[in-house]
């Protein structure tokens, strides 16, 4: 399993607790594919470099996941697929050089 790193933008007006449960729903959805998650940060409320979808600030969320290559596509689709996320950026975390 490779480790990818996951950064969300949830509509700003979700409250605290239905953002919660978003994230805790990816959660159970990255251990039903036979993930884990290594760490996670809801870093909280900031403003957008510019518009998406009429909305100026958004919640983000940035997570650090192991997830087997076979199910990176379809967790990729379930994130599409739920309407309270406005962005998401999904990559190949890099291994950090040692020096």
């Amino acid at each position: 399993m490779k480790n990818y790193e996951l950064l969300t933008i949830f509509k700003p007006n979700l409250d605290a607790e239905e953002v919660d449960t978003i994230i805790s729903k990816m959660e159970s959805l990255i251990v039903s594919f036979g993930g884990k998650i290594v760490s996670s940060d809801k870093i909280g409320r900031k403003k957008l470099a510019y518009d998406i979808q009429n909305f100026r600030d958004g919640f983000f969320f940035s997570a650090i996941l192991n997830l087997p290559a076979d199910k990176v596509a379809e967790f990729k689709r379930q994130l599409r697929l739920n309407d309270s996320i406005l962005r998401t950026m999904f990559m190949e975390a890099s291994e950090k050089a040692s020096v």
